[in-house]
């Protein structure tokens, strides 16, 4: 019995899938201005940014400046679905998001609610 456990957990350790984490995939600062520019950003002094740091992803760029992650899990090569957790003074609420990751200095997020955002890196 304890062999099936083992092969079962590798299994999913080899496909990506199964265990949840509760940190995002990147980190770091991320800007929203020229982000499908190549390369990453030289500067991020624009009023915009994303920064991800651990569990915790602050956002200037909206009507929420804080979030916290609730669950990340991969579902495939540099593609992965997030629960995001917020309060912004009246209400919790939840956010759920595809982050994608089509090259390391851009991220791309569709939120399940609708529309798409395209993040560049900032070094």
């Amino acid at each position: 019995m304890k062999s099936i456990v083992t092969i079962a957990v590798a299994t999913c350790a080899l496909t990506g899938m199964g265990f949840a984490a509760t940190s995002y995939p990147v980190s770091g600062k991320w800007t929203y201005e020229n982000a499908t520019e190549p390369g990453p950003a030289k500067t991020c002094d624009g009023p915009r940014t994303m920064t991800f740091d651990g569990d915790t992803r602050y956002n200037t760029g909206g009507g929420v400046p804080e979030f916290k992650n609730k669950r990340s899990v991969q579902t495939g090569a540099g593609l992965y679905r997030i629960l995001d957790t917020f309060y912004n003074g009246q209400t919790w609420g939840n956010v759920n998001y595809t982050l994608r990751l089509p090259d390391p200095d851009h991220i791309e997020i569709t939120y399940v609610k609708g529309g798409i955002l395209t993040l560049r890196r900032c070094i």
